[in-house]
């Protein structure tokens, strides 16, 4: 029995801000954000919290996957930007659905956390324990975002993304997947006393190049396949310097990688489901395409998926 995902959503804020709303406010410009990062604008959550981001993600996802929120087994919600300490936003969104056959809990592993909770729910699935699983990435980054300091307030946005996983045709689904860890790099990218983000740019940027790369590699061949069976390339949307340096470690051409950091920005463990719904919705991915969803984040934390597409 394979595990796959069957259905995805996402759910972006209204409010655009743009590199020019934020040249007003800080010392920066537009092309210097776009030539070293690669982003316009990003979308900012108002009167919105972490659960109602992803709740609304839910709902698409849900809807997408032609199922009952009564039939999800397990909710999993990645993310480090929770409304409270608890109740988890699992828990929050498993009411707002009404889907009260569900346990739920939150995982934090920054922007990993995504894969790192679709690898979980592969497990779940794949065990029996339960026939579907909903794996949310949200983040209201904003909220954490020192917006007096401009090397970290153009790289946030927020937002939310969301997957049904259950059972797939033999052949599809996730393949393999690659989590790891490395808590001696936690003080490069962290929360601060002042509760906001914190980050060694220069160390964070080195250890994602090297990273984001080797795991690519790496998963491809616990799939059993070649960077010749790779269709499509989805990874964290950081920096367009980082994600080029991914798909050139796999030699992809430049329209096998998805590059959507330019509306969104940084969203955290969001950032690769955003993405791959833009992708599906845009037709670059299609059935029994192979994809290769690769991230890194605070922790630091790192993690890459193989998925044969399609139900």
């Amino acid at each position: 029995m394979n595990a796959g995902i069957i259905g995805l959503g996402k759910y972006v804020p209204e409010k655009v801000v743009t590199n020019f709303d934020l040249e007003k406010v800080l010392d920066t410009n537009d092309e210097w954000i776009r030539t070293r990062t690669g982003i316009q604008e990003r979308r900012i959550a108002e009167g919105e919290e972490t659960s109602d981001l992803a709740y609304k993600a839910a709902v698409k996802a849900i809807e997408n996957a032609e199922i009952s929120p009564s039939q999800i087994g397990l909710i999993l919600v990645a993310t480090v930007t929770p409304d409270t300490a608890f109740p988890s936003v699992a828990c929050q969104i498993q009411e707002k659905l009404d889907a009260t056959n569900a346990a739920a809990m939150d995982v934090s592993a920054a922007c990993s956390g995504f894969i790192y909770a679709l690898a979980t729910a592969k497990q779940f699935v794949e065990s029996g324990s339960y026939d579907y699983v909903l794996v949310v990435g949200a983040e209201k980054l904003s909220k954490v975002t020192d917006w007096t300091d401009r090397n970290t307030a153009v790289l946030f946005g927020d937002g939310a993304t969301a997957a049904v996983v259950g059972k797939v045709s033999e052949g599809r689904g996730i393949l393999a997947f690659e989590l790891g860890a490395d808590g001696s790099g936690g003080k490069h990218l962290l929360l601060n006393q002042e509760r906001y983000i914190a980050m060694n740019g220069r160390e964070v940027f080195k250890f994602a190049v090297r990273q984001m790369g080797e795991s690519a590699v790496s998963v491809i061949e616990k799939a059993g396949l070649t960077k010749e069976d790779v269709d499509f390339l989805v990874p964290h949307q950081a920096n367009i310097r980082i994600m080029e340096a991914s798909r050139e470690r796999l030699d992809l051409p430049e329209e096998k990688l998805s590059k959507r950091i330019h509306q969104y920005g940084n969203t955290s463990s969001a950032s690769i489901g955003i993405a791959l719904t833009d992708e599906l919705e845009a037709g670059n991915i299609k059935d029994d395409d192979v994809i290769v969803l690769v991230g890194f984040g605070g922790g630091l934390t790192w993690g890459a998926a193989v998925i044969k597409w399609g139900k």
